[in-house]
This record gives C-alpha cells, sequence and structure tokens, in this order.
C-alpha cells in the first residue's frame, strides 16, 4: 500500500499550472498592449500643442535644443521599475517570464521623447530607447504623455480611446493623415535661403602700347 498521497494531493494544481501560467504571461503582456496605446495616443494628442500647454501636462524638458530662430527640440528622458515575480515550486514564473522576455523581447525600461516646436508649437513626437514591453511598442513612453491625456490642456487634442480608434499598439501613428481628419494646422519649418554669391566687377587691363 502506498503511503505517499503529495502526488493525489497535488494532481489538481498540477493540471492547473498551464492555465495559471498563461493568464499570468497575459496579465504581464496585456499592461504592455495599454501602455503602447496610450503612449502612440500621447503622440497625436500633443500636435499642435503650445510650449505653455506642453509643459503644464508633460514638465518642464529634461534638456532643450535651439535649432533655429523658428524651431526648438525638447527632450524628455522617463523610466519604469520592473518589478520581479518569485518562482514557487508549482509555478516557476519569474523563469518563464525570463525566457518569454528572451525570446521574444519586451524587457525595456527607460524612454526619450523629442518633441519638435515649429514657432511654439508641437509639429512632431519621436520615442527612442530600450522602450518595448512585452505586446506593443513603446510602452514605456506612456510615462511622459499619460497626463496629457488624463488632464488635457486647451490646445491638445482628444484621441479615440476605442481599439478601432487612429492608434495601434504596434506602430507610430499616422500624424498626417489624423492633422487632416482633425482640421490641425501644424506650422511647418521655414526653409532655409539659399545664398545668391555676390556677382564679382568685371576687371579691366589695359593695353600697353
Amino acid at each position: 500500500m502506498s503511503v505517499c498521497p503529495l502526488p493525489g494531493f497535488f494532481a489538481p494544481f498540477a493540471r492547473l499550472m498551464p492555465c495559471l501560467t498563461i493568464s499570468a504571461l497575459l496579465a504581464l503582456g496585456g499592461c504592455g498592449y495599454y501602455s503602447s496605446r496610450v503612449a502612440h495616443k500621447g503622440q497625436l494628442a500633443v500636435l499642435g500643442m503650445t510650449s505653455e500647454d506642453l509643459q503644464a501636462c508633460v514638465g518642464v524638458p529634461d534638456k532643450t535644443q535651439t535649432i533655429n530662430e523658428h524651431v526648438q527640440i525638447y527632450q524628455y528622458a522617463r523610466g519604469i521599475n520592473i518589478p520581479a515575480t518569485n518562482d514557487s515550486t508549482l509555478i516557476p514564473l519569474q523563469t518563464l517570464v525570463n525566457l518569454t522576455q528572451t525570446t521574444l523581447g519586451g524587457a525595456g525600461s527607460s524612454c526619450v521623447a523629442s518633441i519638435r516646436l515649429v514657432d511654439g508649437k508641437v509639429t512632431d513626437m519621436h520615442y527612442s530607447g530600450d522602450n518595448d514591453q512585452m505586446i506593443g511598442t513603446d510602452g514605456v513612453c506612456a510615462t511622459i504623455v499619460k497626463g496629457c491625456l488624463n488632464t488635457p490642456v486647451p490646445s491638445g487634442h482628444n484621441v479615440s480611446g476605442t481599439i478601432f480608434g487612429p492608434v495601434s499598439a504596434f506602430h507610430t501613428p499616422d500624424i498626417a493623415r489624423f492633422s487632416k481628419e482633425q482640421n490641425i494646422h501644424l506650422p511647418s519649418e521655414p526653409a532655409t535661403p539659399a545664398t545668391t554669391p555676390t556677382p564679382t566687377a568685371p576687371t579691366t587691363q589695359q593695353s600697353t602700347p
């Protein structure tokens, strides 16, 4: 007669383990999906925004660069803390997360947003850095623009929050299309005038008699 009841006792947990593991991974990935959509909605919400409103909802830029008398670049750097989960004898969740991130990517923790302003109004915003989460792109960058979405400013724009809206979690939004649909007139950077060489007066030589 067997005196070890452990296998029978843990059998229900063994059957539940795949479901629990998949649910945990989907939960982690779902956060990345939502954050990616927020980050991309922010790229549209700031179009045409004044410098004053931008700093009111995003904050004072970490760096500024004046390109010329019309163009400025604001740069914001943000990061997130990624909590670690503990492995257990039943569900080695952290090991599975590490393997998934190694295989599929998505362990980003930092974002740099570069915002161009022409004559004091935002014309475009670009993300860079290790900013992808498990599902979607640029998810870490949501921390930069969520203030502009949660508390809109007068010169900002409302962006549809439905899955059929103008943004995707997997690629940057179409700025030109959104601007046309919303009738947003973005200032254009003045072209640098071409310099015309100053003509030189012809020289005459006197012939020697």
